[in-house]
């Protein structure tokens, strides 16, 4: 890489966050107002994903968890994909595909929201994992690449980032995991200026 296409890189991720926020800042606001609702009202939030999806949904429970900016309480958030011998146990004695829609049933409560993340929006174990959802009664918000794929339509809220390519994709999602934290921080703990 020399440094033009450096410029042609950065200059396509800026553009797509750009026109994602645009056209979509509205509703990820909205999802992060209905996340804020659910923590405020006991309920807790699950995040699921595969490969980089898997690491933007770790990153997003532990910004909750721990804290985004400011110091303040814990916050409910659970990561379905850290835990190694629940995903092997799922993927070797049943399915692959079930090793989010298990966990769901096993921790997800109606009120609560998860946050399903896939860059195709067609990754058939977050595609289980939002069906236990919605048999369980627990909101789903997609966080989807390309056309949102089969997740657009089994989800409650898809937040569609429209570009066929992962890694800019995932650059966008980085940035709307970023939003939903500073949403629910000031719905939640609203800094006094």
């Amino acid at each position: 890489m020399d440094e033009a296409a450096l410029r042609r890189m950065v200059e396509v991720s800026v553009k797509l966050k750009t026109s994602f926020f645009e056209a979509e800042g509205a509703r990820v606001l909205g999802a992060g107002r209905t996340m804020a609702a659910a923590l405020r009202a006991g309920h807790k939030i699950l995040a699921f994903g595969n490969g980089g999806s898997a690491a933007d949904a770790q990153h997003f429970a532990a910004e909750l968890v721990n804290r985004y900016v400011a110091d303040r309480p814990a916050l409910a958030a659970v990561a379905l994909t850290t835990d190694s011998s629940i995903l092997t146990s799922v993927g070797n004695d049943s399915e692959y595909k079930f090793v989010f829609s298990r966990q769901v049933e096993a921790l997800g409560a109606a009120g609560d929201v998860a946050l399903a993340i896939s860059t195709s929006g067609n990754s058939e174990n977050v595609l289980e994992g939002a069906a236990a959802c919605r048999r369980r009664g627990v909101r789903t918000i997609g966080l989807l690449g390309r056309d949102g794929g089969k997740l657009r339509d089994a989800v409650d809220s898809a937040l569609v980032v429209p570009h066929a390519e992962t890694p800019r994709i995932q650059e966008v999602h980085a940035m709307i995991v970023h939003v939903l934290c500073e949403v629910i921080d000031d719905e939640l703990f609203p800094r006094r200026t």
